[in-house]
């Protein structure tokens, strides 16, 4: 029976803002020990037994981000299949597709297992216990949820009650579904020991999934159904992508996996577990990754303390200082800062939404935003002149492309440079440099063996991200 792990790589972890944003979210922040969340998962998954492809379900603009990721974890594994959403739907959609594609290529009885891209495991061999019970039951025909033994009155939580009268092989029936409760009836759950923390993992046959859907969440299923017949598949050398239609998928309703199905189908059990699971879900369960000094502050970078208690600092590009403070959470990046109490973690995510009304960059993206050719740091934007730092990868090559309203200026850094220009071709050495006016098609590329590495300024009326005509693009951008 062939076993599928499916990482769900979607939210943007808006409590975790000012290192978290949109176009990289929390799967993708690096955490004290220089990993990140969606690394870590994907190792996780490649070490349970049997697996011998990963489906992954995420947006398509994450989609290059995520395989550089999934290259520098395991570069031999190449057995990959991406489902590319055009914006976010909510888990029932996403793992709906993921049923729906591991039925067609391998056939109903595959089990699947739904492993969100930013949750935090400690326990491999815990959690590889977890995963085979829960293996055993799902192809009995049962959904498969993973109930995390609670280790203090959480109310960030939902909570799964199992059903004590009704055990089964290494699990027991689920009696309920619980919203997040407030701290006394979180209290009173921790001191039955009926209750667990729901995980947002899931073990089923995607037969089961799909059979299910239909009794439960026929609308999602047949919108599913509908949007993939109007999307396409890109084939490559190691892994295939499905791209899926914008205006079908909007039909798909909004809705989670847990409401749609878990919550109202007969089939559901519980495996319980103690497997070092967190789902990082704010900067106080991002500071325990941290070791605590004599006073109880946490750090991450370069921080000077002076009578200050039980803070986090999060400081990675310079030097921060705290005199006479305490529960304080303070991040620093480049071009955002966060100071806030520890008592209001939770609130965090209030700034992000105020910053998308109002249309700030900050939600969206940091001063360093990666492409699939490298990287671009702007390092100074004023009204009609903007500077970057332009970093390509040996190999890579941006998109044959032409904007109508910008000038630049490229000037090779380090390394070299093959550049397009209208309707000349030619080399950049080190030192060197041109000009590209408004209007000229143009493209560059690294031919060497290092980081091509070049600052770019651009002159114009208007210097927007979006001023980009693609003509051709070895990404598929075009």
């Amino acid at each position: 029976m062939k076993f599928v792990p499916v990482i769900i790589c979607g939210g943007s972890g808006s409590r975790l803002w000012p290192v978290s944003r949109s176009a990289h979210p929390k799967p993708f922040i690096q955490l004290p020990d220089g990993s990140n969340l969606i690394s870590k998962t994907f190792s996780r998954a490649l070490a349970l037994n049997g697996v011998e492809q990963v489906v992954t379900i995420t947006n398509r603009d994450l989609y290059f981000k995520t395989l550089d990721e999934y290259g520098a974890a395991a570069p031999e594994f190449t057995n990959l299949s991406f489902v590319l959403e055009p914006f976010g739907r909510n888990t029932a959609a996403a793992v709906a597709l993921a049923a729906q594609e591991i039925t067609r290529v391998h056939g109903p009885d595959a089990v699947m297992l739904v492993l969100p891209a930013d949750h935090l495991i400690e326990k491999q061999a815990a959690f590889t216990a977890a995963v085979d019970s829960a293996r055993e039951l799902a192809a009995q025909g049962w959904l498969v949820t993973f109930g995390v033994q609670p280790e203090y009155p959480e109310t960030g939580y939902g909570y799964i009650q199992k059903d004590i009268d009704k055990p089964l092989g290494g699990g027991f029936k689920v009696k309920r579904f619980v919203e997040k409760p407030d701290l006394e009836i979180a209290k009173s759950y921790l001191e039955t020991r009926e209750y667990f923390w729901n995980s947002g993992m899931f073990c089923f046959r995607a037969g089961t999934l799909i059979d299910e859907m239909k009794l439960c969440a026929p609308d999602v299923l047949d919108a599913v159904e509908s949007c993939l017949t109007e999307s396409g598949e890109m084939k490559g050398v190691s892994h295939n992508s499905l791209h899926l239609d914008s205006d079908s998928f909007a039909r798909v309703p909004d809705v989670s996996i847990d409401y749609a199905l878990m919550e109202r189908s007969q089939k559901v059990v519980t495996v319980p577990c103690d497997i070092g699971w967190s789902d990082i879900g704010s900067w106080n369960s991002m500071s325990e990754l941290s070791s605590a000094d004599e006073f109880g502050n946490r750090i991450d970078g370069e921080v000077v303390l002076h009578e200050s208690n039980n803070n986090y600092v999060q400081s990675r590009r310079r030097l921060a200082a705290l005199v006479g403070v305490e529960n304080l959470i303070v991040v620093d990046t480049p071009d955002a800062l966060l100071v806030a109490h520890k008592d209001h973690a939770q609130e965090i995510k209030a700034i992000t939404a105020r910053l998308k009304k109002s249309g700030h960059c900050a939600h969206l993206d940091h001063t360093t935003v990666r492409r699939p050719w490298g990287t671009y740091t702007t390092l100074e934007e004023e009204q009609r002149f903007k500077i970057k730092r332009i970093e390509v990868k040996p190999g890579g090559s941006l998109s044959l492309q032409m904007h109508y309203h910008r000038s630049e200026h490229w000037i090779v850094v380090s390394g070299m440079a093959r550049v397009v220009n209208n309707d000349r071709a030619f080399l950049l050495n080190t030192n060197e440099s041109t000009f590209i006016p408004a209007g000229h098609t143009h493209r560059l590329e690294n031919p060497g063996l290092i980081d091509l590495v070049l600052i770019e300024v651009q002159s114009g009326d208007y210097l927007g991200e979006d001023d980009i005509v693609r003509f051709e693009d070895i990404y598929g951008r075009s």
